[in-house]
């Protein structure tokens, strides 16, 4: 510290002498950076041991630029060596122009914007990376399968096996059986190029599946136990909530484990993702249903045809079938409530479609009218053991009601023929595009986890894949906007009403634009603990 000097001075030059080298002690002394506590930031929690768990990673840039990353192994083991991915020496990969994917190269969510838009949300894309976390010789990976079959599970399985090991020249790979108890309850079977390279052609899964069985703790023992350092979860949202705590447990563990997701669901009701894979089977068997049902119909008096479709929470199968059909006149989904009696009802559109046709053909989706049911019947509120509620028969009930309206109609008989196919398509092979969907999804799952990216699952987002966090996959479904161009098309398609009140539409229309209006707000957040990715 410097002294004040005390000369003889006039007495006015002397105080601001004082006064000067004050303020210079005073900047100095606030300079001094004293240490405090360390807190977790926002986007990171601590475990019970102490250690900082991450549980969300975002970027904010200019312009209202937001990505919302995927961790990786290095956010909790800093000092992980890195290896040349051998993709660069692959002879397939010699006319690539561009072996790897940019480490800034981002998909974003949103791609109809205007002029004076925020650019929004972005992944990271998916593809491979110059640097490998992993040699070759060193992996060992696990595939499991959970929750119902979906037709596409049996390709993803083998893509990942011969894309570990055709790319990356992995040779130790696990197939857990029976889902996530496998690990605990069951043996690995060893999976080959050999032993998987014609089960794309057979419906299922070849390591079988189950609900429920989650036990972390032992699933993540199994893993340590095991050697195991890449697991490959395939399953529906469910599923995908599990794959997220066994990574917080592996994280809170330290241990070099990259754990993926690939999201599975026939009903297409995964949020963010474009599709999901089996989908596109799903919606060209239903076509072979409806066209029975309308066979049926269109060959007797007042036929009705009326056809179950797959469809809990969200309608996408039951409207997509629908539309490509063109031989449906009603089609009824969980997101579009209907009414059976009354004026506008759905009876008195059935009586008024068969005097003008003679026929027709219903396609109820299997989670539509459940508080009509309820209300029709004693209910009970029961859960399967993926934490699904238990539904109640729309079909047989629906068959039900129009007979016995009918029957109090003597001069207009009824011939109803009831057709529900849901475990026949659940149980098909994928049709082509959907393996060439599942190959693509399988082998951004394979680039991902060799590039030490992990607590992340893949999927196209506006055609491009990228690497979406768990929470923003199981947060909520995805359901049909019933407000939205598409349904316009299918009640055009179908002539039918739409069976709700203006009142209802309206309040549909205000939820919408307040749930576009949270999104469009969380896009331009910033938070400045967060910017620059230091998470």
């Amino acid at each position: 510290m410097d002294s004040i000097s005390s000369s003889s001075t006039p007495q006015k030059v002397q105080s601001t002498s004082n006064s000067s080298s004050l303020l210079d002690l005073k900047s100095r002394l606030l300079a001094v950076k004293i240490p405090e506590p360390v807190k977790p930031r926002a986007g990171r929690r601590m475990s019970a041991e102490g250690k900082p768990v991450i549980t969300k990673k975002i970027v904010n840039g200019d312009a209202g630029y937001v990505l919302e990353d995927v961790p990786h192994l290095t956010d909790y083991l800093p000092d992980l060596p890195t290896y040349p991915n051998p993709l660069q020496d692959h002879p397939a990969y010699s006319v690539v122009k561009q072996y790897f994917v940019n480490t800034d190269d981002t998909v974003a969510q949103t791609i109809v914007v205007h002029k004076s838009s925020p650019r929004g949300v972005h992944f990271r894309r998916a593809g491979p990376r110059q640097k490998a976390y992993f040699e070759s010789d060193e992996v060992t990976a696990c595939i499991v399968t959970c929750g119902g079959l979906c037709p596409g599970l049996n390709t993803v399985i083998r893509e990942i096996v011969c894309g570990l090991y055709d790319m990356y020249g992995v040779k130790t790979i696990l197939g857990i059986e029976g889902g996530y108890r496998g690990f605990y309850a069951r043996n690995t079977i060893n999976l080959t190029r050999k032993t998987v390279s014609d089960i794309h052609k057979r419906g299922g899964t070849v390591l079988g599946t189950s609900r429920g069985g989650h036990d972390t703790t032992k699933i993540v023992d199994s893993i340590q136990d095991r050697g195991i350092n890449q697991v490959y979860i395939i399953g529906g949202d469910g599923t995908q909530k599990g794959a997220s705590v066994i990574f917080e447990e592996v994280q809170r563990r330290g241990l070099k484990v990259a754990v993926v997701g690939v999201p599975k669901t026939i009903d297409n009701d995964i949020e963010v993702i474009d599709k999901s894979f089996g989908f596109d089977t799903a919606v060209e068997e239903a076509q072979r249903a409806i066209n029975a049902a309308h066979v049926e119909s269109e060959s007797q008096e007042n036929g009705i045809g009326l056809v179950k479709l797959m469809g809990r929470n969200s309608g996408f199968i039951a409207m997509y079938a629908t539309l490509a059909s063109r031989d449906v006149d009603c089609c009824l989904i969980p997101e579009s409530p209907f009414y059976l009696e009354g004026k506008g009802g759905l009876l008195e559109f059935i009586e008024k479609r068969l005097k003008e046709h003679g026929h027709m053909v219903i396609v109820v989706a299997e989670g539509a009218g459940q508080d009509l049911i309820a209300q029709d019947m004693r209910s009970m509120d029961v859960h399967d053991a993926s934490g699904n509620k238990l539904l109640l028969d729309v079909g047989l009930w629906l068959s039900q009601k129009i007979k016995e309206h009918f029957v109090r109609k003597p001069k207009m008989p009824i011939n109803l023929k009831y057709i529900d196919p849901t475990y026949m398509i659940r149980a098909i092979p994928s049709n082509a595009s959907d393996n060439v969907y599942c190959t693509l999804l399988a082998h951004s799952a394979v680039h991902g986890a060799m590039a030490g990216y992990t607590g992340f699952t893949v999927g196209p987002v506006n055609g491009r894949h990228a690497y979406i966090p768990f929470d923003r996959i199981t947060e909520k479904q995805k359901k049909v906007v019933i407000t939205d161009r598409m349904w316009a098309r299918l009640l055009s398609s179908t002539n039918q009403p739409s069976f709700m009140s203006n009142k209802y539409i309206e309040d549909s229309k205000k939820d919408n634009e307040a749930h576009n209006g949270t999104s469009k707000a969380e896009n331009v957040s910033t938070d400045a603990s967060l910017t620059n990715g230091s998470l």
